[in-house]
């Protein structure tokens, strides 16, 4: 399942040239990967019909005025492709070069050409919209030409999915860093997607290896979760060696990435109508009873769902309130009551309610439950005081004891964030002795990595094969150590109080209210965050009045709050130097300049 990404750079080196080569002064540099990218989509497509090419221009010859819908026929084994898309026009890449003097017009034939399904994904590539440039610039011939350069090997043969997954991200990665431009997204290397498919399947190696299984990514990008945990979990060479049937279902907002992930579920003879576009928090393409057994992705992180918001018809800008199941839950009160609640994090970073959308596709217990891992940031596991929607999303995972372990992940792993990264790993079927409990392990330091030959953007640092099994089997193993810590759940709560102090007169007298009680000053209030597992009075009693023994709390208004403190868990002390030591440094330095001022002064 490892890939060689060095194989790949001369192909990808190739095309990048084909920019500088081709759209020079034609195209606006922020516009290259409008036409890149699709031009490779439609390579790969190109070589994965050439062979079948003639039995299906004389099945569409044979049947067009017989048979309204030709497509069961054009996509069969005996008759067509016996792939999920055809191609109808005489015309393939390399035959239009033939005729250079009428290569727009035939050009557009090819494209014409192509299935429903492709249809779509030219659509989404809006790759039209460039035709006519291509045309009143004479660059058509040119840029096709590049495309069917030997160099530019694209077949489906030769190039996985996974290959080309990581292809089509370091050149959007290049197109980024020309232009200057956000990705917007954090795509994810392939050692952590082996990581995550790992940790997912492996657990319930032995209850997969028969039956169907649904398989689901909500920011599925190039579609390479998908692709590969799959191939993890049937391939015949692996640890598991499934014999069942895996369906892949994901949803992607960008176009372009869309386009790509369609493009390789077709190759792969995947169904491409289970990749649906559009935003999946408030434009959810599938059936909303649907539910899958395994959950893989990335989400986006520090980016805006506001968007969605609007989407999702919602109450006033102060109260967030979207009438929506998934996003709705009941949570605890500090009484220890369900309430429903409205759980909608911050408008400019929606990670979160991808994890709620997730935990809403969970298939019942009964029914085998199901496994997520899915990438964040810190911000998920600590943003968002008690009685936020944030925390309110974290108690709701913890308190229904759906947290299974989380692993801190180096930095410098991704290609366009040198940020630190979690995997968190999510079940509704916890194993006996993990009930109850959360693992975390830190695989941050330099034991859990390779500094690489060469950057890639951001990327610093990778996993080799035996950094991925020692990390799993601290997973399998379950124990503490100076990398794993096991915790129960509630030592991640916390009763937020308040704390009020009197106050008081120019005469240093209490100034009391109208119910005889002392006034409380606003500018001596203070919080206090009591661990769930403490007794209020007792904490309140040790940690606040020593040092206010006037103040008081209102226990009808405590807040209950959740936060993951991963740094604070694994913080090891650097004890300070020792003044003799520093005294020490201190004398040899004046030795080593003794004189030296002499000789400036001179």
């Amino acid at each position: 399942m490892s890939l060689n990404t060095q194989t790949l750079q001369p192909i990808i080196n190739f095309i990048w040239t084909v920019a500088d080569d081709v759209l020079i002064n034609k195209f606006l540099e922020n516009q290259y990967q409008d036409v890149i990218l699709p031009m490779t989509v439609l390579r790969r497509l190109d070589l994965a019909l050439e062979a079948t090419k003639d039995n299906v221009l004389k099945t569409h010859e044979a049947f067009r005025d017989k048979i309204d819908n030709l497509s069961g026929l054009l996509t069969s084994e005996q008759h067509g492709t016996g792939l999920a898309f055809y191609n109808t026009s005489q015309f393939t890449m390399k035959k239009l070069l033939a005729d250079p003097k009428n290569i727009d017009s035939n050009f557009l034939d090819y494209l014409n050409g192509f299935s429903e399904n492709v249809q779509d994904i030219i659509s989404k590539f809006k790759f039209r919209n460039q035709l006519e440039t291509f045309e009143s610039t004479g660059i058509t011939f040119s840029l096709i030409e590049k495309f069917c350069n030997p160099k530019v090997e694209l077949s489906p043969d030769k190039i996985s999915p996974m290959a080309m997954g990581y292809m089509f991200e370091d050149l959007i990665r290049r197109f980024n860093e020309k232009t200057n431009a956000a990705a917007g997204r954090h795509f994810t290397p392939r050692e952590i997607i082996e990581l995550m498919t790992h940790l997912v399947y492996l657990p319930v190696k032995d209850k997969i290896q028969q039956g169907t299984f649904l398989v689901y990514d909500p920011c599925a990008g190039s579609g390479a979760m998908l692709t590969q945990s799959k191939l993890f979990a049937t391939n015949p060479e692996g640890e598991i060696k499934s014999k069942a049937t895996f369906h892949l279902y994901g949803q992607e907002n960008t176009g372009e990435m869309y386009a790509t992930c369609k493009s390789d579920m077709l190759l792969k003879n995947e169904d491409p109508d289970k990749i649906k576009f559009g935003s999946t928090l408030s434009e959810y393409g599938f059936d909303p009873d649907l539910k899958f057994n395994f959950m893989l992705t990335n989400p986006p992180y520090g980016t805006t769902w506001k968007q969605d918001i609007e989407n999702l018809n919602v109450g006033t800008a102060k109260k967030i309130s979207i009438v929506d199941k998934r996003f709705n839950l009941p949570i605890k009160n500090f009484k220890g009551e369900l309430e429903e609640t409205c759980l909608t994090s911050r408008s400019n970073d929606g990670q979160l309610m991808f994890m709620l959308h997730m935990l809403s596709k969970m298939k019942d217990p009964k029914d085998g439950g199901s496994r997520i891992a899915s990438v964040h940031n810190g911000s998920a596991l600590f943003t968002g005081d008690a009685g936020s929607s944030e925390s309110g999303i974290r108690q709701y995972i913890l308190e229904n004891d759906l947290l299974e372990c989380i692993i801190q992940l180096p930095n410098d792993m991704f290609y366009n964030t040198g940020i630190t990264t979690y995997i968190w790993l999510l079940t509704n079927v916890k194993e006996a002795h993990r009930k109850g409990k959360v693992q975390l392990i830190n695989a941050s330091s330099e034991e859990f990595y390779q500094r690489m030959r060469k950057n890639l953007g951001d990327k610093r640092v990778q996993f080799n094969p035996e950094h991925i099994q020692t990390i799993q089997e601290m997973y399998f193993s379950f124990e503490e150590n100076e990398y794993s810590k096991i915790f129960d759940n509630e030592d991640f709560g916390f009763f937020q109080i308040t704390v009020h102090q009197p106050e008081k007169d120019e005469n240093g007298e209490k100034i009391i209210d109208s119910k005889d009680k002392p006034r409380s000053d606003s500018s001596l209030r203070d919080i206090e965050n009591v661990p769930m597992k403490d007794s209020i009075p007792e904490y309140f009693k040790k940690e606040v009045l020593p040092f206010a023994p006037d103040a008081w709390y209102d226990k009808t208004k405590m807040k209950v709050g959740y936060e993951i403190p991963f740094s604070k868990y694994f913080y090891q002390y650097e004890p300070l130097r020792s003044l003799d030591d520093i005294a020490s440094d201190i004398l040899q330095l004046e030795s080593e300049t003794d004189g030296l001022l002499k000789e400036i002064v001179e």
